[in-house]
């Protein structure tokens, strides 16, 4: 199997036809031996009835049906377990993302020995003020943390080495930091192409204002979980230490201050209910990093879906 093509989707029944048709002439073209994996994300259209219909038609489709919603991450994730190609490329199912830009995304994997590549959406057909202006600040945060040069690290169009995807795990709303997952991981031949962005034919856009929020919260968590996910001690033990130990010294000034002035008087002084916060708050980061190792530990599955349906998988 040459490529694999994941393709998330939510209420995309009317693309689904034109997709994969185009699909299949790019794949036919180039003499690829591919598959198109489409995982409905719990749609409440006709789209899983449209996948079956496609994957009789087309033995090169196959679908995978959650039973419910749960976001394009566990789709993802789905997809990268049952995809089979030397090298998996991710697209949407809106046709906002081209297929004509396979071939040489694959040949930037095989030839030129990417990792991942993760397309640049340099001329975008968004609304300037709700999506552009947004998508600037918050990949400029993620490349600052991240120390990833990407423009545009929620491109749902990118392409992997099989051992990337099947290396890595995608959860809660990780998908737009893949390529930081996939640096943490140890794949560092990382680079992004610019690609085309065509303006939305079918349906309406599946992502609202809280994106952004959810986007730089997911941010500050792949930062922490990267630098501290495996030793979470190292995090809380070093301010527990710090806040006890100031707590500490400060009860011990307040102590011998008692017993050298006879009308010192400890409980009228908010230095001593500062130092006593002190010393709880870093007992408790203290044991925070102690129940984070015992997770760290012995932490189970995280990505448990309900499939409803599969075809050919």
């Amino acid at each position: 199997m040459d490529i694999s093509i994941v393709i998330p989707l939510l209420n995309e029944a009317e693309s689904l036809p034109e997709l994969c048709r185009w699909i299949d002439k790019v794949a036919t073209e180039n003499e690829y031996r591919y598959e198109i994996v489409l995982v409905d994300d719990g749609s409440t259209d006709n789209s899983w009835e449209v996948i079956m219909n496609l994957s009789v038609a087309n033995t090169n489709i196959k679908g995978i049906k959650f039973q419910r919603n749960y976001g394009k991450s566990a789709a993802l994730n789905e997809g990268f377990k049952a995809a089979q190609g030397d090298v998996i490329i991710t697209m949407d199912a809106d046709l906002q993302d081209s297929p004509d830009e396979i071939p040489t995304l694959r040949q930037l994997i095989v030839q030129d020995g990417f990792d991942l590549v993760s397309g640049w959406k340099k001329k975008r057909y968004d609304n300037t003020l709700t999506k552009n202006i947004p998508s600037k600040i918050f990949n400029a945060a993620a490349r600052w943390s991240s120390g990833i040069p990407l423009h545009d690290f929620n491109c749902g169009l990118k392409a992997y080495k099989k051992k990337v995807v099947k290396s890595i795990e995608v959860y809660g709303e990780m998908h737009r930091y893949i390529p930081v997952i996939a640096k943490w991981a140890g794949f560092r031949k990382i680079t992004e192409k610019v690609v085309a962005h065509q303006p939305r034919k079918y349906g309406v856009s599946k992502f609202g204002w809280e994106r952004f929020i959810n986007g730089f919260l997911d941010l500050a968590t792949i930062s922490f979980v990267s630098r501290f996910g495996k030793k979470p001690m190292h995090f809380f033990g070093l301010w527990g230490t710090l806040f006890f130990i100031i707590g500490f010294i400060s009860s011990i000034y307040l102590i011998i201050a008692k017993f050298m002035e006879a009308d010192f008087s400890l409980t009228n002084r908010p230095s001593f209910y500062i130092a006593l916060t002190s010393m709880v708050i870093g007992m408790q980061l203290f044991l925070a990093g102690f129940i984070g190792e015992l997770i760290a530990r012995n932490a189970s599955e995280r990505n448990v879906y309900l499939i409803e349906e599969k075809i050919r998988i």
